[in-house]
């Protein structure tokens, strides 16, 4: 027998509950946290797809894990196995342990960044970008052009752009460019994969310039799941092969473990430069802890090491992969326009195309953001002109390339009869979108605003 319906590969163990609210109150939470879901009491939440970083379900092991852990300050057995299972994955030579991705980044690029520096990414997520021009270097996205068109369905969106990258460290120069990074899968760009084909090609281009190529790695393992529905030649690996493969092309790794390794803290950062290694220890002994720890709890180090091995489960995997599809299917039945086809972790509203008569620089997506909460108290955030808009020096805005509204599937907590919930919601915004308004901000910070922003509607 081979039953059509995909099941959760696991059994609920623990549950807690959610509270209800009524539209009245919504609308008076939302306009108290400045019109910012960002700014919402989570128990005040019920659907909350904020973000799939940190919000994992952890399993009966992991939970196991957490009672072992070794909470020694140096040398502790933990992190032995921290380490032995990021090196069975990644083969890399040096393992440390940071308390997050953002934590990883900000040591990486504090060393190797500066100013009249370049990092060149397929697209740099909020707090890579931020970690990058914090320190006066320039983060430059070249994703490939089919990637930038919402509508058009392609098996690997989130590619480098080979020739963009080519001309571009011919124009900037070798030697003002440290490294250069791939994220997988690409977050900013609706979580979309990367091939292994565009990781090689990649790869020769900087081997042939003498640049280290670093993987942004938090979704590694789905990454690694679509190489093997898509790409011909991996269908019958496993997607462990199919990841070990993707890192034996990279110099380094950041990873923040809050999301394919199934915590709700951790990350790390892995190289097999002696030298940047050392350079990496020392900042990471100012700013994290010692090296066996690097802001983790010895549980912590143990949990992220089961999840490593938990995320890729092919059971799992085609379970998460075909959640994600389920969720897109059912939106474009109902015209609702999206990021197409569906990535691995979010469905990506175009906001553009959902609200056609509000201009950029009044914010479509976080109106769409603000009515999903209103609607049925579902937590979304805005991937676009709030996030990663800029300003020009008349104080213009200048747009985000693309307005989206994600949808991010926390892994293991939602039901599918949440999601089907969740579908409702969509569709009735969407039925009502003529009557969205548009945002202005009402107070912003110098770097990742988003998060901290305050909004009102236009009158």
């Amino acid at each position: 027998m081979h039953p059509k319906t995909i099941i959760e590969p696991f059994k609920i163990k623990s549950v807690e509950p959610i509270r209800f609210t009524t539209r009245e109150e919504r609308e008076a939470l939302l306009k108290e946290a400045g019109y910012n879901p960002f700014l919402l009491p989570a128990e005040d939440v019920l659907i909350d797809l904020l973000t799939d970083s940190g919000t994992s379900a952890m399993s009966a092991k992991q939970w196991a894990g957490i009672m072992e852990g070794d909470e020694s300050y140096a040398g502790s057995k933990s992190f032995y196995r921290f380490e032995a299972v990021i090196k069975s994955l990644t083969h890399m030579k040096h393992i440390i342990p940071t308390h997050q991705g953002r934590a990883a980044e900000k040591i990486l690029f504090s060393i190797v960044g500066g100013t009249g520096k370049f990092i060149p990414n397929n697209t740099h997520f909020d707090t890579t970008r931020a970690n990058v021009e914090f320190t006066g270097a320039e983060a430059v996205d070249l994703l490939n052009e089919i990637g930038k068109h919402p509508e058009i369905r392609a098996d690997f969106k989130g590619n480098m752009d080979i020739e963009k990258l080519e001309a571009f460290i011919k124009e900037k120069g070798s030697e003002n460019i440290p490294l250069c990074m791939i994220t997988i899968t690409n977050n900013s760009g609706g979580g979309q994969p990367v091939s292994m084909q565009n990781i090689r090609e990649t790869k020769e281009i900087c081997k042939k310039y003498g640049i280290p190529l670093f993987l942004d790695a938090c979704r590694f393992a789905e990454n690694a799941y679509f190489i093997k529905l898509r790409e011909k030649g991996y269908e019958n690996k496993t997607p462990l092969e199919i990841a070990q493969e993707m890192f034996s092309y990279a110099d380094g790794v950041t990873m923040s473990a809050k999301k394919d390794a199934l915590v709700n803290i951790g990350g790390f950062l892995a190289m097999n430069d002696d030298e940047l290694a050392m350079k990496c220890r020392n900042l990471l002994i100012v700013t994290e802890g010692f090296p066996t720890y690097g802001g983790l709890a010895g549980r912590d180090l143990e949990a992220v090491a089961q999840g490593l091995l938990e995320i890729v489960d092919e059971h799992y995997l085609q379970y998460r992969i075909r959640s994600i599809e389920y969720l897109g299917e059912r939106l474009i039945a109902a015209g609702v326009p999206i990021i197409e086809p569906p990535g691995g972790h979010a469905i990506y509203i175009d906001a553009k195309r959902f609200l056609p008569n509000i201009p950029a620089d009044q914010y479509p997506g976080q109106s769409i953001v603000a009515e999903l909460y209103l609607e049925g108290g579902v937590r979304a955030v805005e991937i676009g002109s709030v996030m990663f808009g800029k300003y020009d020096n008349n104080g213009k805005l200048i747009p985000s390339m693309m307005e989206l509204v994600r949808m991010a599937i926390p892994r293991r907590v939602y039901t599918q009869s949440h999601i089907d919930y969740l579908i409702e919601v969509v569709i009735e915004v969407f039925k009502n979108r003529d009557k969205l308004k548009g945002y202005k901000i009402t107070y912003e910070a110098p770097m990742l605003r988003h998060f901290t922003a305050k909004f009102e509607p236009i009158k």
